[in-house]
């Protein structure tokens, strides 16, 4: 694969996405805070939430579906819940303020829930999750989606992939982010964007509700429910927690990345419990550890050499790139270097490690 894919410093490409995200209208700040939410993605390997986001989010710009300079408003807050109306704002910027008042709400409260609405794509969850797990916290995020998914027993879209995200204070405890489809839609949309002609099989359904490997059938279909009926029941949860709470925009309400003559209107979901309430940090981190190496303990299965917890795959990438680069299919890059042509932004001139 070395010879389809460009490899760049974290510093040089969250420098450059930056740059294209200002030449797009974004601020200053809300040019970085998107960049750097990408390229951690990517750090960690989880390279759908990555940087091949970016020439989508500066189209849903130019065509005014998100306002890069929209910063939101309270719609009402009471003990320790709120109501953030993103006002079609840039995902991330919103997603900050949100956890910015989940952190100071659960600080005086134990435990916070903050709900947004009218925001757009936030990046990986993760991202979220880990901002308030660093103020000894307990952090869950999740979002509704575009309507791109069959609930089960379906054929027709009605619920987004509509991930699920928790974070826990420690170093490197568990890390939980995930689709409430067998995989995120991205990855379908980076196997198109790479020329990969077929998936692997029980990612999708084809148009007729049809299990499918083929890539172009899946973008046309529906990626598939995680484990059936529990997967649209989480996704279900998810946007009853987000958009429903919220008053936002629910299902096919929903615009998205690649939905046209529609504001993408995403919903989201913060909360923060403040584990000191609870007993001494050091002590729920050793209780953690203690919890982690005794799953980890267990003999793994044929065909394994370890057992791993949710976080630990991540991590690992994440190490490895931050030495080594992070590698960008060519394809990706290219759709990248045709965005800065046309922005006119220069091009880092270092794509080594």
């Amino acid at each position: 694969m070395a010879d389809k894919t460009v490899t760049l410093q974290h510093k040089h490409l969250r420098d450059f996405i930056a740059r294209l995200m200002e030449a797009a209208g974004a601020s200053a700040e809300a040019a970085h805070l998107v960049a750097d939410s990408l390229v951690a993605s990517n750090l960690r390997g989880v390279d759908s939430h990555g940087v091949q986001l970016t020439p989508l989010y500066i189209d849903r710009i130019e065509k005014g579906y998100v306002n890069p300079r929209a910063a939101g408003h309270i719609v009402s807050e009471s003990g320790a819940c709120l109501v953030y109306d993103g006002e079609h704002g840039i995902g991330q910027t919103i997603s900050k303020t949100c956890c910015d008042h989940a952190i100071r709400l659960a600080g005086e409260h134990g435990i916070s829930a903050v709900v947004a609405r009218e925001s757009s794509h936030f990046g990986a969850a993760a991202y979220w999750a880990q901002i308030i797990s660093a103020r000894g916290m307990i952090g869950v995020v999740m979002c509704n989606a575009s309507p791109l998914v069959a609930p089960w027993q379906g054929k027709e879209r009605r619920l987004g992939t509509n991930p699920i995200c928790m974070s826990i204070p420690g170093e490197r405890l568990w890390l939980l982010d995930m689709a409430t489809t067998t995989v995120a839609l991205n990855k379908v949309v980076k196997a198109e964007a790479t020329g990969q002609a077929t998936i692997p099989a029980g990612w999708a359904m084809d148009a007729a509700g049809n299990p499918t490997t083929d890539t172009q059938a899946a973008l046309k279909g529906s990626p598939l429910p995680l484990g059936g009926y529990k997967g649209s029941g989480l996704a279900m949860m998810a946007e009853i927690l987000c958009a429903v709470l919220s008053a936002g925009a629910m299902s096919t309400e929903l615009g998205g990345l690649r939905v046209e003559g529609k504001r993408m209107r995403v919903s989201q979901f913060f909360l923060a419990m403040d584990v000191g309430r609870f007993m001494p940090l050091d002590v729920f981190t050793a209780r953690m550890e203690w919890l982690r190496e005794t799953v980890k303990s267990s003999q793994p299965a044929p065909g394994y050499s370890e057992v791993l917890v949710a976080g630990e795959p991540e991590w690992r990438i994440e190490e490895k790139r931050l030495l080594t680069g992070i590698p960008i299919q060519k394809a990706i890059w290219e759709k990248l270097l045709k965005t800065a042509e046309r922005l006119g932004v220069a091009v880092p001139a270092n794509k080594d490690p």
